[in-house]
Order: C-alpha cells, then sequence, then structure tokens
C-alpha cells in the first residue's frame, strides 16, 4: 500500500523498507508512478501533494527497481500544456537508465497540436532505476587554476580504436582511466579529462532518419544519469578513482540550456509531459518554444524548480560521482532572466556561485547562445572561466600568416586582459583552446581550406564556415605549423585546453562538425601516431609546469616591477628595438618577440625567479636579437627534439613558422638602460 511520503528530496530515494518517490509539476492534475517488476507493469497514484511536489512512499523495494511516471492534465498547447499520460516518463531526478534512449514515433505525444497521441511509449522507453545515494570519500587532485592543462575528449571516442586498451574497456567510461590512457595523460602534462556530455541523451529523429546518431551526446533527457552506451553509475566512479590515483581531475560537460526532446515536434519523454510550461521558455501563449539554443527548445532557467534541479544535478555529479568541475555548453542560456536578457547576476549563476560545493570546483563556460545578445565573452562572474574563441581566432589567423594580425597575438599571448581583466577576476579566466571538439582538429587547420562535412547529411551547410584554416601543401610545413600553434597554447597566460588527438595527428577528413559521426570520423584514430609530436606537446608542458611566469594569476600590462625596476610585460620586434606605435600596425608584420616576467602587482617571488623570452616568427627564416643577459634555449618548435641548451650568441636564427623559447634567472635589479 503505499503511503504519502516526504516532499523534501526529489527524485527516487531508497529508504528503511522502501522507496521515497517525490516529483514536481505545478499544472498536474494526477501523478501515477508506474513500477515494473517481471515485466509488468503497476501503476500508484502518488497520494499526497506539498505545494507543487508530488510524493508517496512505496514499500517492500528498493535499488534497481524500474520506474517512470505518467502525469495527468490538460493538453492544452495554446497554454502551454502538454500532458499525456500515454507516455511513460522519464524522472528528471533519475540516477540511473536502464538503457540508451533513442527515438521512436511511439514517443511523440501529439499529433500537431490538435491531440495528443494515444499510443503507449512505454515500450520503446527505458526505464528509470532507483539508485542508493553514495557520496564517497573523494581523493581529488585538487590542481590550482594555474597549473591546469586541461585535455577536451568524447568518452567513447579517445578509447574505442586505442589497440593497447583491453577490448572490452574500449569506448567505455573504464577504459578512459585504463593504464594507456593515463600514461598518455601524464606524458602530455594533462592535469584535468574533460569529457563531452556524459548524461543520458537521446539519439534524435533527424539523426536516426538518416542512419546517424547524435555521438556527441548535446540533446540530455536524464541529467543525473551517467550515458549508459559508455557505463553506469559505478563505472563511472570507478573512472574517475582511476583518474584521481593518478593526480587527473575530471570534469563534464554539461547541458542545462535545452533538452533533448526538442521543439513542438519533438518526443515527449520527461520534462514536456511533466510541466512543459514550467520547464521551458514559452512563446505564441504557450504553443511555441523560446529557441536561442538553435535545437528547438530553452530551458527556463529562471524559474526556482528548473533552477534547483540544475544545481542539485551538478551537486550530484560532484558528491555521488566524483567529478572535479564543469564545463557549461551555451552558457549565456543559463544567464537569461525571465524576459530573456543575459545577466552576470541571473539567479542561477548566482545559485552556482554561493554554492557551498559548487563554488570550490572547476566552472567553465562556454559564453554564448544563438539568441539576441547571445555572445557574452568576458561578462561571465568570478569564479566562471571562459572558452576563449577570440584566443583560437587570433592565433589561427597570425599563423596563416594573415596581414596585420601581431596586435591580436599579442592580446591572446597576455590573457585577453582587454577582455578579462575587471572585477577582481584572474588570469586564468581565460581558457585558451586553438582547436575543440566543435570544429577542425588541428590536422585539417592545416590540411583544408573548407570544411567537408557531406556525412552529415545537410548539404555541407552545417559546421562553422570562418575556420582560419588553410591546405598547406606538404607534410614538413603541416608539421611546423601544428607545433608552432601548440607551442604557443602553452606559454600564453591562461589555462590552455588541447583536443584529444591533436597531439598525435588525428584527422576528420575535413569534417569540422562531427556531432553525428560515431564512427572512424568521430573516434581517435591512433594508427600511425605522431608520436614526435606528442612527445613535443609534453615537453611544452613540462617547460609551462616549471616556469610559474607562464602561468601566472594576475594580468601583465607592462608595468614596472617593484622588485627589480623592470616592466613584466616587454614586447619586442625581431631588431631588438620595442616596437613604435607605427610597427604595431604594420600589415606585413609577421614576428613577434616578447619577455615575460613575474606580474608588476604580484607578490615576490610568486612567478619564479626566471624570465621569458618568446620568439612566435609566421614569416620567413629571422635572426631575432636577444634582450641582455644569459639566456638558455629552452624549446624550438622547428627543432622540436633539440636540447636545452645555453645560449651564449646575442642573436638567434628563428625559422618559419616557428617558436622559440628561451628562459634566464632574474639575479637582481638591472638598470632599465641595461636591459634595453
Amino acid at each position: 500500500m503505499i503511503r504519502p511520503g516526504d516532499p523534501r528530496i526529489l527524485g527516487a530515494t531508497p529508504g528503511e523498507g522502501g522507496v521515497n518517490f517525490a516529483l514536481f509539476s505545478a499544472h498536474a492534475e494526477r501523478v501515477e508512478l508506474c513500477l515494473f517488476r517481471g515485466g509488468e507493469e503497476e501503476r500508484h497514484t502518488l497520494p499526497d501533494r506539498t505545494g507543487d511536489i508530488w510524493h508517496g512512499f512505496v514499500p517492500g523495494i528498493g535499488a534497481g527497481t524500474a520506474y517512470g511516471y505518467r502525469v495527468h492534465g490538460p493538453w492544452a498547447p495554446d497554454l502551454g500544456h502538454r500532458f499525456n499520460p500515454a507516455k511513460l516518463l522519464i524522472d528528471p531526478y533519475a540516477r540511473a537508465l536502464s538503457g540508451p534512449l533513442r527515438w521512436d514515433p511511439m514517443m511523440q505525444g501529439g499529433i500537431g497540436i490538435s491531440r495528443p497521441d494515444m499510443l503507449d511509449s512505454a515500450p520503446v522507453m527505458p526505464r528509470s532505476l532507483v539508485c542508493h545515494t553514495e557520496r564517497p570519500l573523494w581523493h581529488r587532485p585538487d590542481t590550482p587554476l594555474a597549473r591546469t592543462v586541461i585535455y577536451e575528449a568524447h568518452p567513447k571516442g579517445l578509447t574505442v580504436c586505442h589497440p593497447e586498451v583491453p577490448e572490452d574497456l574500449r569506448g567505455r567510461y573504464d577504459g578512459l582511466a585504463s593504464e594507456p590512457i593515463i600514461a598518455h595523460l601524464k606524458a602530455l602534462g594533462v592535469t584535468a579529462l574533460e569529457l563531452l556530455p556524459c548524461a543520458a541523451f537521446i539519439d534524435d529523429r533527424f539523426l536516426m532518419e538518416k542512419g546517424l546518431t547524435n555521438y556527441w551526446g548535446y540533446q540530455p533527457v536524464g541529467f543525473f544519469a551517467p550515458e549508459p552506451r559508455y557505463g553506469g553509475p559505478e563505472a563511472f566512479r570507478r573512472m574517475v578513482r582511476g583518474l584521481h590515483a593518478a593526480g587527473i581531475e575530471v570534469l563534464v560537460d554539461v547541458v542545462f540550456n535545452h533538452s533533448g526532446e526538442g521543439g513542438a515536434p519533438g518526443p515527449t519523454l520527461s520534462m514536456r509531459g511533466i510541466d512543459n510550461a514550467c520547464y521551458y521558455r514559452l512563446a505564441e501563449g504557450g504553443r511555441a518554444y523560446v529557441n536561442v539554443t538553435g535545437t528547438g527548445n530553452t530551458l527556463n532557467c529562471a524559474h526556482p524548480y528548473v533552477l534547483r534541479l540544475v544545481t542539485d544535478c551538478l551537486r550530484h555529479w560532484v558528491e555521488e560521482l566524483g567529478v572535479d568541475g564543469f564545463r557549461f555548453d551555451l552558457a549565456a542560456t543559463m544567464g537569461r532572466d525571465a524576459t530573456g536578457s543575459f545577466s552576470p547576476e541571473a539567479a542561477l549563476l548566482s545559485a552556482i556561485r554561493q554554492d557551498p560545493v559548487l563554488r570550490g570546483v572547476k566552472l567553465i563556460a562556454e559564453p554564448w547562445d544563438i539568441g539576441a545578445g547571445g555572445y557574452q565573452l568576458g561578462n561571465f562572474p568570478w569564479p566562471f572561466m571562459e572558452w576563449n574563441d577570440r584566443y583560437r581566432d587570433g592565433v589561427r589567423r597570425f599563423w596563416r600568416r594573415d596581414r596585420g594580425q601581431m596586435p591580436e597575438l599579442a592580446r591572446r599571448i597576455a590573457g585577453s586582459a582587454e577582455i578579462f581583466d575587471r572585477d577582481g577576476r584572474s588570469a586564468m579566466a581565460s581558457v585558451n583552446f586553438v582547436t575543440a571538439h566543435d570544429g577542425f582538429t588541428l590536422h585539417d587547420v592545416v590540411s583544408y581550406t573548407e570544411k567537408n562535412n557531406a556525412a552529415n547529411g545537410e548539404g555541407n551547410r552545417d559546421g562553422h564556415n570562418a575556420n582560419h584554416s588553410e591546405a598547406l601543401p606538404d607534410p614538413v610545413s603541416k608539421a611546423a605549423r601544428k607545433r608552432a600553434m601548440l607551442a604557443t597554447l602553452m606559454i600564453s597566460q591562461g589555462v590552455p585546453m588541447i583536443l584529444a588527438g591533436d597531439e598525435i595527428g588525428n584527422s576528420q577528413a575535413g569534417n569540422n562538425n562531427a556531432y553525428a559521426q560515431d564512427n572512424i570520423i568521430g573516434w581517435v584514430n591512433w594508427t600511425g601516431a605522431d608520436v614526435e609530436l606528442a612527445a613535443f606537446v609534453g615537453r611544452m608542458a613540462a617547460i609551462r609546469h616549471a616556469h610559474p611566469v607562464l602561468h601566472q594569476r594576475r594580468f601583465l600590462h607592462s608595468k614596472i616591477r617593484h622588485q627589480d625596476g623592470i616592466r613584466d610585460l616587454i614586447w619586442r620586434l625581431p631588431s631588438g628595438a620595442e616596437p613604435s606605435a607605427q610597427d604595431w600596425l604594420d600589415p606585413e608584420a609577421r614576428c613577434l618577440c616578447v619577455e615575460i616576467r613575474g606580474a608588476a602587482e604580484g607578490p615576490q617571488g610568486e612567478a619564479g625567479s626566471t624570465a621569458v623570452f618568446v620568439i612566435c616568427n609566421a614569416g620567413p627564416m629571422v635572426d631575432v636579437r636577444l634582450p641582455e643577459g644569459r639566456w638558455r634555449l629552452l624549446a624550438d618548435s622547428a627543432h622540436p627534439t633539440r636540447p636545452e641548451a645555453d645560449h651564449a650568441a646575442v642573436t638567434s636564427c628563428v625559422a618559419a613558422q616557428s617558436v622559440q623559447l628561451f628562459a634566464r634567472p632574474i639575479t637582481g635589479p638591472i638598470s632599465q638602460q641595461e636591459h634595453i
């Protein structure tokens, strides 16, 4: 006999003698809990309602019980209501699902907007599963931001083709913590593995009708549940424990801007059937969906119970699943209020910032969506970091030898201070990347001038058109530019992010939007891996880790350091002279040099006792005059295996399309005249 239960904890919570169920719905008229035991469906009306929480306690069941909901209410799309009890619904708080979600016509909630579709969807819907609440003790690496190097990877695509990963682990969570993967990440100097969405998602109709699947996973339905294609919650925990033991943090890409239910023609899987008018932002009186995400719907993050869903979910991934931080997909949507305007003080952003669990993990915003006023780079509040697409474009254009790019490269190397240096934010606010999952791989940046997305079945109309790429004529020039861009990434202020496979020359055959390519296009190809490039990346990361001056928390503004009377940032031309205003505007300038020292406004010793001198030469071979002092060559991207060595000469010959990095100890005050 079902009892009233407790409304305080949403979801399915095992307790003494049974399980408590609680579901939010402000507009429902009746909620049926559907239990599946022995293949049969048992329906129980939740007996009590407290505020907008429907709840009940079922004795005699426990963890592992399969369940779902059928929610009764008006079918009134003109008012925003799309209740349909013929559709079995996933609990938004479900900790696990019985299997993956794949679109089926039986999932459709309505026939247009005229009437509900009364086909029972239970035969094609996975079940929500009751799980024990587990909050184990996590031994987290807690890597400081200043020492963080991120590696972005797909939870399946990184391992599915790796010949040394045990075959039964390939493409699964456990494979990510296998010995070959951990050894590779450690050799690269990676401190954080950032995974594309790991929450349960749907293969949507648009793709399935073309024989494709939603490979990237940006169509979430079970926000709390690890995607069962890769393994369940315990497999995810094992992965996290294994990576933590190796000193590697785990970050996950989360999607709280939309759901996989899509727009009005989409399926009824969960929130649409539970309370469409609360969970989504609606238009035209309720019959249409606001779509600032490009996916058909937009979550109503300004609603108190959507805000609660998001924060409860994030805490679940931190406390129960062990993750160390999040990358928020289309995060500008999360900062929109009830009117649709973005604000850094939006309720959800503020709730995350003050939460005692969430404020201590790494928070990375993708600072845009496709709605009006959606580009918000630099406008997220501390402690959020932000994906910096200005960095990506500026670095690519400089190394492509575009005209007039020297000032842009200088801004990006210096941590994009003109964007982020405000309101007490640190130089770690910028997550620097040259490539990401969304776009060309690094190999394709130097191999294709135009995208090649024919395999996506959209007539090559999808994906970015402004790739700032170039099809170089030979393997030597391609390799040189790849090393130069990766070296630039490692010497720039901010947090560097590497795309999985870039370090071994992985290609997607020119596809810059491989979201539907769960095949050799989207997977990392380990055959013929460029081990020399991987070793160079590891070497550059080691140099970055060894020299705090390359990862400072404070911005550099060419101010005089009180420690030695020298500016913290000094830009130079190959001649050794500092650039004039006219030099900065020279459209043909292709070589930029900079000496970097500890920030003028930082405490003495924070950035170590070393100065570095960086030469970025996108033009032809050039002789560069080094500043005064005894310099040691740390790396030369034109000669990736060249060992470190003292450099006695006053000049250095710098090859085309290359980066050279020097260092010297700071032994004491030097007169400004001596330094010129």
